[in-house]
């Protein structure tokens, strides 16, 4: 199973993300999408999308986390990342900061995909959240 994951896109991305994505088996939005029409052309590829809601975001109806579970892996997503790692999670994933994240720290691997529109010292980026039943998962962060 292939994730594309996004952060803080802040009512714009450049007009290829769709397209690199189109190979997606779902798409994980970590919030600051702003105005929820920006994530339209996502919905036009026909994956599954799942949306956390961001600090700047105005569609009060996402959630401020999930947790997920994948290919017997479970994962937990929001825009902030938590004070402490929540028990039971292969990972946490989270946007806000505008900087790609890849560490162990507090028992739990963070991750990050980093941000479409305004990084903050790295190139804008997404991730490819590859997983294996029963053989292990992959973060790869691929700069736009």
């Amino acid at each position: 199973m292939r994730i594309a994951v996004i952060a803080d896109t802040h009512d714009e991305f450049p007009a290829t993300l769709p397209g690199r994505l189109k190979d997606a088996d779902e798409i994980w939005h970590l919030g600051d999408v702003c105005a929820p029409d920006t994530l339209a052309e996502f919905q036009l590829l026909g994956k599954p999308l799942q949306v956390v809601l961001g600090n700047n975001d105005r569609n009060t109806g996402w959630p401020l986390e999930l947790k997920l579970e994948r290919e017997g892996f479970k994962f937990y997503l929001t825009h902030i990342p938590p004070r402490h790692a929540p028990k039971g999670f292969a990972a946490i994933l989270h946007g806000h900061t505008h900087v790609p994240r890849d560490e162990l720290g507090a028992g739990a691997r963070w991750l990050n995909p980093g941000c479409i529109t305004a990084p903050r010292g790295f190139p804008p980026s997404f991730a490819w959240l590859t997983l294996q039943k029963g053989r292990g998962w992959q973060w790869k962060v691929m700069p736009l």
